[in-house]
């Protein structure tokens, strides 16, 4: 079995394991065992992985009958807070219900004030995680946390007259500094409605601290999307929604 195989295999009976101490709660090595028909040694192996992650909790029982002729302790095993919040971390369907309510919202001014707050709450999230000076070193921090995400991008500097109209050098004399992601957050979300685009290029805005254009989208036909930012402030116009 390839690497790859064998790390899909672990990861499955992992869920399988975490799914039944989900149900039964608190479980022996014994009982866990039976119920997933395997060896309790494949049991320990699981178990000790899943503890290393923090997703499951070991518990010593005082030893009772012939435990305790053996001066064995028995354990009993059971999910951590982290392991009960593996299971309720899908959020696709509520996300998509929740922006076609800011779809259908009729005021201009109000859907696109619902954006930006969207945007500005997206880099709260973040705003811990980012380090550097200049625009291209905070973008770079940008994507770095797009990476832990599983988000393919990068950042490079642009002569500063092909990208933002009116901008000024951000990250090396004489250049612009861009962001480009190959793949979409949002996917589902962009296909129906810009906004989303205009929340994410608000939240990376909001992070660089300098005014940032989507200066290229999959959506007009591009083969990738190009966060352009300029060392000068978030302008009035900058804060306008693309495509809102």
């Amino acid at each position: 079995m390839s690497r790859s195989a064998s790390q899909l295999d672990s990861r499955s009976s992992d869920s399988t394991l975490i799914e039944l101490l989900r149900v039964e709660t608190t479980l022996g090595i014994g009982q866990i065992a039976e119920s997933l028909g395997v060896t309790a040694t494949a049991v320990r192996q699981r178990l000790d992985r899943l503890m290393r992650a923090g997703l499951v909790c070991r518990e010593t029982l005082a030893p009772r009958g012939a435990a305790a002729a053996r001066g064995r302790p028995a354990h009993v095993y059971s999910l951590t807070e982290k392991g009960r919040r593996t299971g309720g971390d899908n959020f696709r369907d509520l996300s998509l219900v929740l922006w076609r309510e800011i779809r259908n919202v009729r005021d201009p001014a109000v859907r696109q004030g619902l954006i930006a707050r969207v945007g500005s709450a997206m880099a709260g999230m973040y705003r811990e995680q980012m380090a550097g000076e200049t625009a291209a070193e905070r973008l770079e921090s940008v994507a770095a946390i797009l990476r832990e995400r599983r988000l393919s991008c990068d950042v490079h500097v642009e002569p500063g007259d092909s990208a933002v109209p009116g901008g000024s050098a951000a990250g090396e004399t004489g250049g612009l500094a861009v962001l480009t992601a190959y793949s979409c957050p949002f996917p589902e979300l962009a296909e129906q409605d810009r906004g989303i685009c205009a929340a994410e290029r608000l939240m990376i805005q909001e992070l660089v601290g300098s005014a940032v254009q989507l200066s290229e989208c999959r959506l007009d036909g591009a083969s990738c999307c190009k966060f352009t930012a300029s060392s000068a402030g978030p302008s009035v116009a900058g804060n306008k929604p693309h495509g809102a």
